[in-house]
């Protein structure tokens, strides 16, 4: 969901990355492997360097609006506290019915990704050969959907 970040007292530190940029943050689930984005791990994760990095320094009565999807890393400067605010923007029934904080993917999302789940593991049936020929025609046809490459 969309998140407005009010930072009432103390400061704060926010590092966001774009949607866009989902390719190079390591994604597990809706988490990013890189824990540290000050000293990432570059042999572990050598294509981090490639995520476009915002920063900002939250003061004391800052508000920062974070649009879904946009990743976000914070750290506490001086002891504080800071409120979030979400809200949905989908349609209702976009959103699943037993998450009332938004931290679930959306239902759509959900059921794509349990499809290429499945679809993996039928996948998996396959010599290593034939394996690999489906899979790089299934990652083929997910890049030609793919919005961002539409620019």
């Amino acid at each position: 969901m969309d998140n407005l970040l009010a930072q009432v007292t103390g400061r704060k530190r926010v590092v966001l990355y774009s949607p866009q940029d989902a390719l190079h943050l390591y994604l597990s689930g809706d988490k990013s492997e890189v824990l540290d984005v000050d000293s990432p791990d570059l042999e572990r994760y050598p294509n981090f360097v490639k995520a476009c990095r915002y920063e900002c320094i939250l003061e004391p009565g800052d508000l920062l609006f974070i649009p879904a999807l946009w990743f976000h890393n914070t750290l506490a400067l001086q002891f504080g506290i800071g409120v979030n605010v979400f809200w949905r923007h989908l349609p209702l029934d976009s959103y699943d019915k037993k998450d009332p904080y938004g931290n679930k993917d959306p239902v759509a999302a959900t059921r794509a990704l349990q499809a290429l789940e499945r679809a993996l593991g039928a996948l998996d049936e396959l010599p290593a050969e034939y394996r690999d020929f489906y899979a790089c025609r299934m990652v083929l046809r997910i890049q030609s959907r793919a919005y961002s490459n539409e620019t």
